[in-house]
């Protein structure tokens, strides 16, 4: 038996049926059609143990439910005896940081599911961004379907989070509801990266109320289709951050920003 950190691990042998799957907190869904996937190339040389939680006399998968489902389903949907890596000494909040920190042989971890586990956990930069969205009435998808008040680009928000700060963050956010009311199509990564830039780039310049007055007034697929549409002529985000800067200045003669980008 070996240690990490505070946890012992070993290989062991278990039936699968004892095997649980914590679908309710920080696991995502199985998902059949990857399972059916790798089951038609399956070759078991390849196979890396799941890993096993052993806790309150339960075995709890945080890694390799993908690989659990194959081998079942490879045996006629039958349980067998399955190799597994098993720690002892783990609390569940331990179990979902490990799970977000390891991708598995099955199924790559999305920016949402391992941003769920990583909240589970509690790690602070993750709570701090939770607590960020949620403040300005947004809540985060992690299955990452965008929807009314729904981030689903889970990805570009953390990172924009991370670069700008929490206070930054919010302000962009403010605005991009005050101006949409939430609108599924107005929080797409696109206008979410384009107006946090374009805060932090005239941030002591701007006016917050004909931002949000002129946003209002845009259909707010306007930036990611005029963003679009402008091809190679500018690099990534700059050509939506170029849409968010137009409509801003619009035809004014007074209050126009220079194009400092």
């Amino acid at each position: 038996m070996r240690t990490s950190h505070t946890s012992a691990y070993q290989e062991m042998m278990i039936n699968s049926k004892l095997l649980e799957v914590p679908r309710g907190s920080y696991q995502r869904e199985l998902n059949a059609k990857r399972v059916r996937k790798i089951a038609a190339k399956f070759d078991p040389r390849l196979v890396n143990p799941p890993k096993v939680s052993y806790r309150n006399g339960h075995y709890y998968v945080f890694d390799g439910q993908h690989t659990i489902a194959v081998l079942k389903l490879l045996n006629g949907g039958r349980d067998l005896m399955i190799r597994c890596i098993v720690y002892t000494g783990m609390t569940e909040s331990e179990e979902a940081l490990l799970f977000a920190q390891q991708a598995g042989e099955a199924a790559k971890l999305t920016p949402g599911d391992k941003m769920r586990a990583m909240i589970y956990g509690g790690d602070p930069e993750c709570m701090a961004f939770l607590k960020a969205t949620e403040s300005v009435g947004l809540r985060l998808d992690y299955a990452q379907r965008r929807g009314k008040h729904r981030i689903g680009c889970i990805g570009t928000a953390f990172e924009e989070f991370k670069r700008v700060g929490a206070d930054l963050y919010k302000e962009a956010l403010s605005l991009i509801v005050a101006a949409w009311h939430g609108d599924p199509e107005s929080l797409r990564a696109e206008t979410i990266q384009s107006v946090t830039r374009f805060i932090e780039l005239y941030r002591q310049e701007y006016d917050p109320r004909r931002l949000v007055s002129r946003l209002h007034k845009t259909d707010p697929l306007t930036i990611y289709r005029e963003g679009r549409a402008m091809g190679v002529n500018m690099a990534g985000y700059k050509k939506y951050l170029y849409q968010v800067f137009c409509i801003y200045n619009g035809s004014s003669k007074k209050k126009v920003l220079p194009m400092k980008f």
